[in-house]
């Protein structure tokens, strides 16, 4: 089979259904190649700053495997502003969304909550008040975002900084994206 013949997937047949399964698989297996090639185009996105988007990913993935984090932690610290390129008013989300179903819930809620514990940083710089991450003190995993921002996120715009290469981290990207994936329900 090709491709399959409903125009509808209500008149999909099982046959057409495992068709499909396979191809999905063999497609979800180029993942990890997808998201090396989508950190790549974060060299050229959102001017300003002393380094690119690349750079700063590569900077806190770097600043958190030096401090022992976890492969996971790692992970994240690499992909965290991934969606900076597609949704840069919503980027952890894209992160999250890549990540969820290979790590654990406290990589994914450091993840999405990352932008805001950011703010304490400059918001009050920008007339948003420095104090927004308040809102989640005492939630289990608070330290934990606090201390990625401090540690390695905030920091991680230095050009000085002997910072890995894309090609150092794209085995643990290959590790994370080949684990089983877990369905979300719904």
């Amino acid at each position: 089979m090709e491709q399959v013949a409903f125009r509808a997937m209500k008149d999909g047949t099982r046959e057409e259904y495992e068709f499909l399964g396979g191809l999905e698989e063999e497609w979800a297996g180029g993942q990890a190649g997808r998201v090396l090639e989508a950190m790549a185009s974060l060299d050229g996105a959102l001017g300003g700053y002393r380094v690119s988007r690349l750079t700063h990913c590569l900077q806190t993935a770097t600043r958190a495997e030096r401090d022992n984090a976890d492969d996971e932690m790692v992970f994240a610290a690499l992909i965290h502003d991934i969606g900076d390129v597609l949704a840069p008013r919503n980027h952890a989300a894209v992160a999250v969304g890549i990540m969820r179903p290979y790590v654990r819930e406290e990589v994914t809620w450091v993840t999405e909550k990352h932008g805001l514990f950011q703010e304490y940083y400059y918001g009050h710089l920008v007339g948003r008040g420095r104090n927004a991450r308040e809102a989640h003190r005492g939630h289990r995993w608070f330290d934990s975002c606090a201390n990625f921002c401090e540690r390695w996120d905030q920091a991680a715009f230095d050009p000085d900084y002997d910072t890995r290469p894309l090609a150092h981290f794209a085995p643990l990207v290959e590790d994370v994206l080949s684990r089983p994936a877990w369905r979300a329900a719904g």
